[in-house]
């Protein structure tokens, strides 16, 4: 990515983030000769014609070029890909819609809507683990709508191979608001003060462990919605601490493209691209798009660790430390961090919903609390088997 930012310290502080540089860089132009495997260029997204493509992601070294050029996009270039009929059929995608808008009732009648990132719960309608849920509904439909090479592609051009696939669907109704700006998984789902308590080179590795994508299951107009997206933005380094700012998303929402797309279409972008679902101003279309989040291979620990165990051993020893002033809270937090899950994800976030905004607590953000609560090691542990339930897929 470009150099462009300035860091404190190893670490990036909002007030140091330069909209000068960003806007240098959203002022870039992709020119036919970065993308010639692309069918066109559309507000600087490059567009690639599956059908045309097809054939030749089954040749190994047309694939790797195929692949080569959208990962330059991804990283350096406009930060997002549109796939023009990524499916040729879309049959499946018609079986799938109506199985998840199954799902969706059956939910609705029972708990109700869940929480939802970047925009107030019950503006749409989400389906969490959506990949699972398909595929326990009709592994046939499942298989069809995955076997699909140009996702993989896109997903191995990225990640490389043995990405971890997940999905949640996402359903807006007319009238349904857009989304504010933001940047997405794993640094853009934390809180400011969590994502600027990581280094600035983290800040650069954050992008790489991802890719988002879209399949759009309708046609989408202008009017419906679609993704509002800012190219070239996923190269501003500072900018998981930049999203935030009201000047950043202004500019955001004066600058920022939207590609209408037609069923069977999907769209990759760089989680770090600054983008946000858009407003559905339509009378009568229903926006529903399949939310693809691939994730790395790498993303996981070496060993398995069994840490609920191992808080409910450590709790009372640590609790009665803190009582009898033997350990501060520096000494309490590196011991809890040792110990505890610090991460909440991945989660089912049926059950452990983002309710407070981006992420559900940890278990060591709860191992904290209660100590400063003084809970009782019985209600700990009870309390810790709620939290591990929930998370359960």
């Amino acid at each position: 990515m470009h150099d462009i930012g300035k860091s404190t310290v190893g670490y990036y502080d909002p007030d140091t983030c330069d909209l000068g540089a960003f806007r240098s860089l959203i002022e870039q132009t992709t020119q036919p000769a970065q993308v010639p495997h692309a069918t066109a260029i559309e507000k600087n997204i490059p567009v690639y014609d599956m059908a045309n493509l097809r054939s030749e992601l089954g040749d190994e070294r047309s694939r790797r070029a195929i692949m080569a050029e959208w990962a330059t996009v991804l990283r350096t270039g406009a930060g997002v890909v549109a796939l023009q009929g990524a499916y040729a059929d879309t049959a499946v995608l018609d079986d799938a819609t109506r199985i998840y808008e199954r799902i969706i009732a059956q939910e609705k009648a029972g708990s109700g809507s869940g929480g939802d990132h970047f925009a107030a719960s019950g503006a749409n309608d989400r389906v969490w683990n959506a990949l699972q849920k398909l595929c326990e509904a009709s592994p046939e439909v499942f298989l069809s709508y995955f076997a699909n090479p140009s996702i993989a592609a896109v997903c191995e051009a990225w990640l490389g191979p043995n990405y971890q696939m997940t999905a949640q669907v996402n359903l807006v109704h007319p009238g349904g608001a857009a989304q504010q700006a933001h940047r997405d998984y794993h640094l853009g789902f934390q809180t400011a003060g969590v994502s600027a308590s990581y280094p600035a080179h983290v800040h650069d590795v954050s992008p790489i462990l991802t890719l988002q994508g879209a399949v759009a299951h309708c046609d989408m107009p202008l009017q419906s919605g679609p993704t509002k997206l800012l190219p070239f933005s996923q190269a501003y380094r500072p900018g998981y601490a930049a999203w935030r700012r009201d000047d950043f998303r202004a500019l955001f929402e004066d600058r920022h493209v939207q590609l209408p797309l037609t069923k069977g279409d999907a769209v990759f972008f760089n989680p770090a691209l600054f983008h946000a679902a858009g407003a559905n101003t339509s009378k009568d279309i229903h926006r529903f798009a399949n939310l693809l989040q691939v994730s790395s291979a790498f993303g996981r620990a070496m060993e398995t660790v069994d840490r609920d165990r191992m808080c409910k051993l450590v709790y009372p020893h640590a609790l009665r430390a803190k009582m009898e002033n033997r350990l501060g809270a520096a000494d309490l937090s590196a011991a809890i961090a040792a110990t505890a899950e610090g991460y909440s994800f991945p989660t089912n976030l049926d059950r452990d919903p983002p309710t407070d905004g981006l992420a559900p607590e940890t278990q060591a953000a709860f191992f904290e609390r209660a100590l400063s609560e003084r809970l009782d090691e019985h209600v700990f542990a009870e309390r810790l088997d709620q939290m591990t339930a929930a998370r359960i897929a």
